[in-house]
């Protein structure tokens, strides 16, 4: 994928995200709210300069259209924008509103509570006048155009129509993620993207079964004379329904959510660069919801790129005879990314060659220890020198699949040596973990780990559970 040469138009409700860390250490003596003590401050651009951001982040270029107010959150946003290489913005300022900002407060990677500053005000005839100038100014430009709708005002009736009239006339595909429920809004859009609570709202048809859902799209597809709608479904996936062809289904790839802010964004963002490119919009579906995979893992409004997508999909596209067994490379971009979030990385090894109670228990006693857990497997040729010719039970292929499908284990890699210290000193991990069999002194790579600031965690075991003792009884049943 290559998304270098698509330029797209962002047009919609731009905001400033804030997030404010600290801790709670206590509560509040004037009211039973607890204390928040603050730690740092990160600001971002938001809405519809989040989809921007996601543009550029996946290697688009990006043009940003929105209104802001006269104040300080406009000078940061716009700062903001300055240090995005690849987006270029005409924001259109407004003495009549302040510039939209959402602040959130974070305590142990929860959000304690969202403070919004905006105005409810309908959006003004000059206003509205201003950005249909901005739009003239740069649709040239665009390959393929995102309508952005929060319900922040920027997308009324006249700015919509404006767009998708002269962006149609110039046959330049625009995509929309929709807020109100009348879809008829976006009359004449090519594809539009709402969630299973905004489908549910605009068709008027419950259910959350396949048919229900296709029923719902293709009612306001219908209304609102759209070519394609793409139906976003958490847990399940995403649905696109054509106005002419089947409806095609992707399931979403099970995992640990942390944070669905922006999400929406990705899925459009990824979706239009897609489509500019040349895929089809089944193909250009894929790629969203491996993108959107991507980010709900991350904390914060947060973007993906395009080696996380290539990751992310070959997860997908993974089955049980070929499971997605990261190499090196792909395992140290993993940690790295990872820690750059601030999340720390364990990691544990073994053979697991029949998985039994006491490795689950193990790996659950891991996974409470950090944020993300990497599993390392030695391969067959190393068990059959650390255990003997009959061993290992079960290929390196066949233990993969099974560990990945663990639900406390975020990544799984292998090691050909009798050690795996070469590969642990290569992702170097926040923790390290051993079962409690082992004295600290003779856990291989713990002082490499202890000297780069992470630290060892022994884990208690499970008596009475091993593979040998596994197997050994299987030999008796046998003879």
């Amino acid at each position: 994928m290559d998304f270098s040469n698509i330029t797209v138009l962002c047009v919609g409700d731009v905001m400033l995200d804030r997030f404010v860390y600290g801790e709670m250490e206590r509560i509040s003596p004037e009211a039973p709210v607890p204390v928040l003590l603050l730690k740092e401050r990160r600001e971002m651009p938001g809405g519809a300069g989040n989809v921007a951001s996601n543009i550029i982040s996946l290697g688009g270029q990006a043009i940003l259209i929105g209104l802001v107010g006269e104040d300080e959150a406009a000078v940061i946003l716009r700062d903001a924008l300055r240090h995005r290489t690849g987006v270029s913005e005409m924001l259109v300022p407004s003495p009549k509103r302040p510039t939209i900002c959402k602040t959130r407060f974070i305590a142990s990677h929860q959000q304690v509570v969202r403070a919004d500053e905006e105005s409810r005000e309908k959006l003004q005839p000059e206003e509205a006048e201003l950005l249909c100038r901005a739009i003239d100014a740069r649709l040239d430009e665009a390959d393929v155009v995102i309508l952005s709708d929060y319900g922040k005002g920027v997308c009324d009736s006249m700015v919509v129509r404006h767009l998708i009239g002269e962006a149609r006339l110039k046959n330049i595909p625009v995509f929309v993620d929709p807020k109100t429920s009348d879809f008829r809004h976006y009359r004449g859009a090519t594809c539009i993207t709402p969630n299973a609570k905004e489908l549910v709202a605009a068709s008027g048809i419950s259910g959350t079964d396949d048919a229900s859902v296709e029923r719902a799209a293709r009612k306001v597809m219908a209304e609102a004379e759209a070519d394609v709608i793409l139906a976003t479904r958490s847990e399940k996936g995403m649905m696109l329904v054509p106005a002419h062809g089947e409806a095609e289904a992707v399931p979403a790839r099970a995992r640990e959510v942390f944070d669905v802010s922006g999400a929406g964004d990705t899925v459009i963002a990824t979706m239009a660069l897609a489509f500019g490119s040349g895929m089809s919009f089944g193909q250009s579906m894929r790629v969203a919801n491996a993108a959107a995979g991507v980010v709900v893992a991350k904390l914060g409004t947060a973007t993906a790129d395009l080696g996380e997508v290539t990751r992310e999909l070959q997860a997908q596209n993974s089955s049980i005879d070929s499971p997605h067994l990261l190499t090196l490379n792909e395992a140290r971009r993993e940690v790295e990314e990872w820690q750059s979030q601030g999340l720390t990385v364990g990691f544990t090894n073994g053979c697991f060659d029949i998985l039994h109670p006491g490795h689950i228990s193990l790996l659950a006693a891991a996974r409470a220890e950090c944020d993300r857990l990497i599993v390392a497997l030695n391969d067959d040729d190393s068990i059959r020198r650390l255990k003997g010719e009959t061993r290992p039970v079960n290929t390196l292929a066949s233990r993969a699949a099974v560990m990945a499908a663990v639900r406390y284990v975020d990544a799984v890699v292998a090691f050909t040596e009798d050690t795996p210290l070469e590969i642990l000193v290569a992702l170097m991990p926040d923790v390290l973990v051993k079962g409690s069999d082992y004295k600290p002194e003779d856990v291989v790579g713990a002082r490499e780990v202890i000297d780069n600031g992470g630290r060892l965690f022994l884990a208690d075991l499970q008596d009475g559970h091993s593979t040998t003792a596994t197997i050994g009884r299987i030999q008796r049943h046998g003879a």
